[in-house]
């Protein structure tokens, strides 16, 4: 009889642990962010810095990480601040990247280093 006692008392204390650490996990909340997904013109690791760099730099942005193969840039950002994600749009342009809603000016581009250059020249 004790060890059935000793059984059932591991057995809740083992249950509670484990849902109190999944409340607590922060990585897994997902409430009052917003994840949005936009297609970003690079080519390099050094864009990826940039593209990264320019989204982080717009207040409200949580997470941004630019995959440089799919050509994502995956945004997380408060739902407070609408504009947020356009905004790291826009400053991902003024940085040097296209972005699906804006194209970065000439001369920025143009600045980028020689392996930065993602646009094709059209003959």
């Amino acid at each position: 009889m004790k060890k059935l006692k000793v059984f059932f008392a591991v057995a809740i204390l083992l249950v509670t642990v484990s849902f109190a650490h999944a409340q607590s996990d922060k990585t897994e909340r997902t409430i009052g962010i917003k994840t949005e997904k936009i297609k970003v013109s690079g080519t390099c690791g050094m864009d990826k810095r940039r593209i990264e760099t320019a989204a982080y730099s717009v207040d409200g942005i949580k997470s941004a990480v630019w995959n440089e193969y799919s050509q994502i840039l995956v945004l997380k950002y408060s739902v407070f601040k609408k504009e947020a994600g356009d905004k790291a749009q826009r400053s991902v342009a003024s940085a040097g990247n296209d972005t699906e809603k804006y194209k970065a000016e000439d001369s920025v581009y143009n600045q980028l280093p020689d392996c930065c250059h993602y646009r094709t020249m059209h003959l």
